[in-house]
């Protein structure tokens, strides 16, 4: 039988113990039982006969300088291969390892050494049957016969035993390959998870802080207000400060769970386009003068409406930081064939009164609402108009 290579020859892995073991132990046993047989023929031989000191000393030499030389079976396979084939010409002690080479040889698909090795082989135990102790020699063709059926079945078991390596390491390869594509796919999902979240409390944080800076800003530059105007101010302030934290607790909340499933919207807040005349009537109550009109036709889904609903409410933001005190109109128009249109237009600004403090702009914003609207399947534009005026106009597929 043959003793296929290494699993470290395919998978560059160093081979086990008990991987090396076996196979030695397998070529020993084969070495040492035709050795055997030849030392109890050498016991019926003359004590003077050349050929029993050969086989009682030389023959174990080569045996043993052969079980050194397996060892580099793979790094020079023709010159192993070629010098284990020449000893087993006249030593049965290399039968063990000139077995061994055939059956790597096989199972590495080496054809070309093969086709020279095999003939050799079965040469090789031709001869050595003709030369041995044993008076009693077999016909030719037998002996040629013989040679090629355990050449063939050497041959044939290395290569099976190739082949199931070499399934075993597909598969072994495709795990692999697998697991990189789910770890791929699992960091995938979580940066486009923090993505999403991170837009998520931009939108709704934006919007609270900024109305709260508004009306901070009123009280710190307006000294003509009224006690009834200031603690209207300072209502506003402390209502968007509580609902600012309540929607930041909702929001962390999801970074918090690691039972809850990627991908999966905050609980809070999801507001829909039934929503949009709320924020208006808070942006009216905020000082903003804000126009709605409203001509969507139909029920419209819940993550339209919801995309809806977030345009909307950064347009609002932007105009109150950047051109407050303008009037801005809200368009909504729509229906299940044409889709919805939003459309968000602020006057252009007539500059900031003294010692009114800047908002800082990002930019993130309208970053994000691109992201929305392509994750609708949808687009958005957005940009100075021949006005001066700032619009942002947004189209979004009915069932997004």
């Amino acid at each position: 039988m043959p003793v296929p290579e290494d699993d470290s020859v395919v998978t560059g892995e160093r081979p086990t113990r008990w991987a090396s073991t076996w196979r030695y132990a397998l070529a020993l046993v084969i070495s040492l039982g035709t050795w055997g047989v030849m030392v109890v023929t050498a016991a019926e031989r003359p004590a003077g006969d050349p050929r029993v000191m050969w086989f009682l000393v030389g023959d174990p030499l080569l045996g043993l300088l052969s079980f050194v030389l397996i060892r580099w079976r793979h790094r020079r396979p023709a010159a192993v291969a070629l010098l284990l084939t020449a000893f087993s010409f006249v030593s049965v002690s290399s039968a063990g390892p000139a077995s061994w080479i055939v059956g790597s040889i096989a199972s590495r698909r080496r054809w070309r050494l093969l086709a020279v090795v095999a003939p050799l082989s079965v040469l090789g135990g031709v001869v050595q049957e003709r030369i041995g102790l044993s008076e009693d020699a077999l016909p030719l063709w037998v002996s040629i016969a013989f040679g090629v059926l355990v050449v063939g079945i050497l041959i044939a078991t290395g290569y099976a035993m190739g082949s199931q390596r070499q399934l075993v390491d597909s598969y072994r390869d495709r795990a692999e390959t697998a697991e990189r594509e789910q770890r791929a796919r699992v960091a995938q999902a979580q940066a486009a998870e923090r993505t999403r979240i991170a837009r998520e409390m931009h939108d709704v944080l934006a919007h609270r802080i900024s109305l709260v800076a508004m009306n901070a800003g009123a009280l710190g530059y307006r000294t003509d207000l009224s006690a009834q105007e200031q603690a209207s101010a300072a209502k506003s302030i402390e209502e968007n400060a509580h609902r600012a934290l309540s929607d930041l607790r909702a929001v962390l909340g999801v970074l918090r769970d690691p039972t809850r499933p990627t991908g999966t919207a905050p609980e809070r807040p999801q507001p829909g386009l039934d929503d949009v005349a709320a924020l208006v009537a808070e942006e009216r109550a905020g000082g903003m003068r804000v126009r709605l009109s409203d001509r969507v036709g139909g029920e419209l889904p819940a993550s339209t409406g919801r995309t809806a609903y977030r345009i909307v409410q950064e347009a609002l933001t932007n105009a109150r930081k950047h051109a407050r005190g303008t009037a801005v109109t809200v368009d909504l128009a729509g229906s299940p064939d044409d889709g919805l249109v939003v459309a968000v237009r602020n006057a252009a600004p007539v500059g900031s009164g003294p010692g009114r403090p800047s908002l800082p702009a990002s930019g993130l914003g309208l970053i994000g609402l691109a992201e929305r609207a392509a994750l609708a399947g949808g687009r958005i534009n957005h940009g100075v108009d021949a006005s001066g005026g700032y619009a942002v106009r947004a189209w979004i597929p009915w069932d997004s």
